[in-house]
């Protein structure tokens, strides 16, 4: 997808042009409302810390490369057009850092995309941690927009997923570094692209798409995108709809509930961190193609299995350059 992406970069340079001079400037202190909390700021940072991939990808598509210190959790490699921004800054870690590694390199400001890296149970921070400290932080709207119920380690949603609340990331994340003209830019670029698919796709109501994120082995459950989650989002702007129903926001199921749902499309997951057996796309193809059951599913007989970033699956930037990736593909398809 190189050449989506220097399109939409080339598209967002336009956009820069004609929105800069009506872009308010910010004004220090600066108090934003995050999840409950408010969160203030004397001045733009300029040692940041991202936890997240989409956190720290959000920063690069901003131009805010010199202002950060070190990024952590990358499910995924950066978009190809972010190697550059990405080749200036620490990757402290591809998994879960510690809060000492953080604090290692003298934050001034450390926003989180998930509440597994800075919520109330997260084993590497919690917000309360900086506070004491003095440094400002942020949690993704899209993190504490999940309901949590003890029961899903990382929440449910009863509702869809939008990427309204990634516009209101990106909008904060503009503000506090007094860029308003590049995040109005890219919120611009994004509901452009993601208004072109919604109208090529529109009459595709038949499909339903299975998720598939990864498994720790095949005699393992898999861990599929949930039904009101990005993977659904991604579903609902390809006109069809996510053929897993749960509120949870990662399910895991067996493969009797997988071919029971019975989808039009399996997605596979490309997971780059080498974590799990079944972390790669092509890992996940050769075992729905090669097991004597799962096999004989309709989606897999007539070749309807696509590829995606893994990263497009969390809700973040990537989950429109997912359903652009899977897009592509389906135009090859035979669909029925």
């Amino acid at each position: 997808m190189r050449t989506t992406g220097l399109a939409a970069l080339s598209g967002l340079t336009a956009a820069l042009f004609c929105t800069a001079a009506q872009a308010e400037r910010t004004s220090y202190p600066l108090t934003i409302e995050n999840c409950g909390e408010q969160v203030t700021f004397t001045k733009a940072p300029e040692r940041t810390v991202a936890l997240g991939q989409n956190s720290a990808e959000i920063l690069f598509l901003l131009g805010l490369e010199d202002r950060m210190a070190a990024t952590a959790f990358w499910p995924n490699k950066v978009l190809p057009e972010l190697e550059a921004a990405n080749s200036k800054v620490e990757v402290l870690t591809v998994e879960f850092p510690t809060l000492e590694a953080v604090l290692s390199k003298q934050p001034d400001f450390v926003p989180a995309m998930l509440l597994t890296l800075m919520g109330p149970d997260s084993k590497v921070a919690k917000r309360a941690d900086f506070e004491k400290l003095g440094i400002p932080t942020y949690l993704s709207p899209s993190a504490c927009s999940t309901a949590q119920t003890g029961k899903d380690a990382y929440g449910s949603r009863g509702s869809l997923w939008t990427m309204d609340l990634l516009y209101q990331e990106i909008e904060d994340m503009a503000r506090i570094y007094d860029v308003a003209d590049r995040g109005d830019a890219l919120i611009a670029d994004f509901k452009a692209r993601e208004a072109k698919l919604r109208a090529e796709f529109a009459q595709n109501d038949k499909l339903s798409f299975l998720f598939w994120f990864s498994s720790p082995s095949p005699a393992d459950d898999a861990y599929l995108g949930g039904g009101n989650g990005p993977s659904g989002y991604i579903a609902d702007i390809l006109g069809g709809t996510n053929a897993v129903k749960t509120e949870a926001e990662w399910p895991t199921l067996g493969w009797e509930g997988i071919m029971a749902a019975n989808p039009t499309v399996f997605v596979a997951a490309q997971v780059d961190r080498n974590r799990w057996d079944l972390d790669t796309a092509a890992a996940k193809i050769a075992f729905l193609t090669s097991d004597p059951t799962v096999s004989q599913m309709e989606a897999v007989k007539s070749g309807r299995i696509v590829e995606m970033s893994g990263a497009a699956m969390n809700p973040s930037i990537r989950t429109l350059y997912g359903a652009e990736e899977v897009a592509a593909q389906l135009r090859t398809l035979e669909l029925p």
